[in-house]
Order: C-alpha cells, then structure tokens, then sequence
C-alpha cells in the first residue's frame, strides 16, 4: 500500500498528545479484539462500569474539520503522500484522510451531514471521555468524546505477539475498523448494543464485525479517494491475516488456553476474517447487515 506522493494530507485531522495527556470520563469500543485478554478485562470492569451508557448524538451540522491543535511536528512534517510513504504518524493521517473522505462522500450521496472527528495519538496513557486508558488498549473508538484513540507502539506489540506484519495496510485496517464505530455512532447503531455486550451473538459482537465489514468497504473504494495509489492482493491479505489473528477464540486460546465463547466481544477469526472480506467484495455499506440473521 503506497500513497500518492503529491496527494495533499490534512494533519488538522489527527491529535498527538504523545507524552502529555487528553480528555474527560464513558464506554469505548474497538480495541477489544485488538489489544488483548488486558483489554477486555479493562473494558469490561473499568469502562463500563462507570460509562452510564451510551447516550445521545451529537448534532451533526455545522461541525468542522479536525480540532486544529496538531502539534508542530506531524503538521508540518505531514503534508503529502510522498511523507506518509517515509513516516508512520504520516501515514496514519493519510488513512485517516482517506477513510474519513470516503465516508463523507457516503453520507453526502445519502442525504446526510458525516461528521469529521480527530484521531488522538498518545503514548502509555491517556485521559479520554471513557475513562483513563493505557496503551495495553489498543487502538479504540470512544462514543463520549467522538474521538479514535491510538499508542503507534501498539503496532509493534501486534507483531510480536501475534504474529501479525506491521504493514501499512494491516495500519489502515484497523484505523478504517475504529472509524467503523464513529460511523455506526452517527448513525445510531451503538445505541442497539445497550447490555448486550458478550457472548457469539451479542450485539456488542454484531458491532464489531459491522466495523471489520466497514473496513472492508473503504478499502474497496481506497483508491478512489485519491490520497491511495495502489492496494495490491498482498495488501489485502495482510488485511485478513491481521482480522484473523485477533479473533475472540485465537486471542483466548494464546492467553488462557482454551475459548469461552460466551465472553466473546469482537468474535471469531473466521468471523473477522469473513466480515471484512464482504465489505472488501461488495463494496457498499448495504453488506455489512450484521444485525440481522447469523452473524
């Protein structure tokens, strides 16, 4: 996966707070199936605990572009693709450039307003509108805030403990995963999880497999959206290799040695692996019904 070399990046589009600290107190979602059996412990237990729910949308008129106070260093240093093919950070602005204008482009051929929103680069830990949350996280979406949350080492910890490439579209698929959840966040679909959050058919899992289809989705038209230049079979296997590894039942049985389905939140390898593929084949948003049926 490369980037246009002279396709403009907008950096307003990402915080990095690395080495400082952001934020206020809710229920985050997304990096469950991706940081780890310390992840859903710390979801289960301490966000949810004291989340109250997911309460009401935000109004979506009248919103602008990022929050513009990207440090010095990513804004000046991440200005086209020809720096997000030399720079990780810059990369991730490019993704969430891209992911961010597909969707738009989505919304607007529907009718409605999307609502841009930042991704927060930190590092060991950051104050969020969900709680205090260490990178043994994850990347993760946060509903309160409207904000996606990510510690870049996060990649590296992927790689050596399950094996996963550090890629740069393993990279976008899980940036285009927690950008998965803003969109079902505007569109009310978070409200449907209610407590319904673990078990094979639960519909916190039914999200988080929408998210893997909606990655799918936006990588079918990456592209499109100009800042991508290319996305060959090899990208996209990196793709599905990363949704399969962190599956519920491949997480569970690396770190406890046996599946309990019941405890399920992301769902299964297969499961992730397939979702994401539906979305990646189809094309269109209308395929990720994973609420509806088998999942």
């Amino acid at each position: 996966m490369r980037f246009r070399r002279d396709a403009p990046l907008d950096p307003g589009q990402v915080t990095d707070v690395r080495g400082r600290g952001v934020g206020p107190g809710g229920f985050a979602l997304g990096g469950g199936g991706l940081g780890g059996a310390a992840l859903i412990i710390y979801l289960l237990f301490t966000l949810l605990s004291g989340g109250g729910g997911l309460g009401q949308l935000a109004p979506l008129d009248d919103q602008q572009v990022g929050r513009g106070d990207t440090p010095a260093e990513v804004s000046t240093a991440c200005r086209t693709g020809a720096d997000a093919n030399k720079r990780e950070d810059c990369r991730i602005v490019a993704v969430v450039n891209s992911v961010q204008k597909f969707w738009n482009g989505v919304f607007q051929r529907s009718g409605r307003q999307y609502r841009y929103v930042d991704t927060v680069f930190f590092t060991d830990q950051v104050d969020t509108g969900c709680g205090l949350a260490t990178s043994q996280v994850g990347p993760f979406y946060c509903p309160h805030d409207q904000l996606v949350y990510i510690d870049l080492g996060f990649f590296d910890e992927l790689s050596s403990r399950f094996g996963v490439e550090n890629s740069a579209f393993t990279q976008a698929y899980v940036i285009a995963h927690e950008y998965g959840h803003h969109v079902q966040d505007q569109l009310g679909v978070l409200d449907r999880i209610g407590n319904d959050r673990q078990g094979p058919e639960s519909r916190a899992v039914r999200s988080e497999l929408q998210a893997d289809c909606y990655a799918g989705v936006w990588a079918a038209h990456a592209v499109e959206t100009g800042l991508v230049e290319e996305l060959t079979q090899a990208d996209i296997n990196q793709g599905l290799d990363a949704a399969s590894a962190i599956g519920d039942d491949r997480i569970q049985e690396q770190t406890q040695g046996q599946i309990d389905k019941e405890s399920w939140t992301h769902g299964s390898s297969e499961q992730r692996r397939r979702w994401f593929s539906r979305g990646f084949e189809n094309g269109r948003p209308a395929a990720c019904d994973t609420f509806s049926g088998a999942i």
